[in-house]
């Protein structure tokens, strides 16, 4: 969203985060913008029925995550944890609202970015809500490869655990791995040392 240059010169600092790590905790006051450069973090609930963990989003490096308490003082709608050793910049909220005052072609980027996740959380609760096991997981198939370059083969690899997708899904993990074994022999994606990579079009295969 802006480079970290520019943050920098307004007053980011880079923070190393651990695998684990909790960047910050759903319910809790929001004290910085964030912007990941390299690793990833997930962004997830924990008050679920049945304990488990639900993800909301996979961030990727060059994204922002947890935006919304910067626009409205609320506190943080979820969790963000670092699933492996990640740097992300931190930049003081007041630092980053005077940014955009000065800066307002960022604060239509930031409107067009908001609305576009507004836009994927719907479509993502439209196509769980209801839906069999095998519908489910192409729907978040197709949301992280719509966000990724391909391969220089053309392929898209899906950089999440089983576990990951489980928790994003609302399936169980045992569902998650018999689903991708079954779209593995039917041709649906292709599967090597344990990573999930797909072709275009691969996800509109009938399982």
């Amino acid at each position: 969203m802006i480079t970290p240059d520019i943050l920098v010169a307004n007053g980011a600092v880079y923070r190393k985060v651990a695998k684990g790590e909790i960047i910050f905790k759903e319910g809790s006051q929001c004290m910085f913008y964030y912007q990941l450069v390299s690793g990833k973090i997930s962004w997830m609930n924990h008050d679920t029925a049945d304990g488990k963990p639900f993800i909301q989003a996979i961030i990727h490096p060059g994204e922002s995550f947890g935006e919304l308490p910067l626009f409205d003082d609320g506190p943080y709608a979820a969790s963000a944890k670092a699933e492996v050793d990640s740097l992300v910049l931190q930049l003081p909220k007041a630092a980053f609202l005077q940014f955009l005052r000065d800066h307002p072609d960022y604060m239509m980027r930031f409107a067009r970015l908001l609305a576009q996740r507004v836009r994927e959380k719907f479509f993502m609760l439209r196509e769980i809500a209801g839906q069999s096991p095998e519908h489910r997981i192409q729907s978040v198939f197709q949301s992280q490869i719509a966000k990724q370059k391909p391969l220089p083969d053309g392929r898209y690899m899906i950089g999440m655990t089983r576990q990951q997708i489980a928790n994003m899904t609302g399936l169980r993990v045992e569902t998650v791995i018999r689903v991708i074994k079954r779209m593995q022999k039917s041709g649906c994606l292709s599967i090597e040392r344990g990573k999930v990579y797909l072709s275009p079009g691969d996800t509109n295969h009938k399982v």
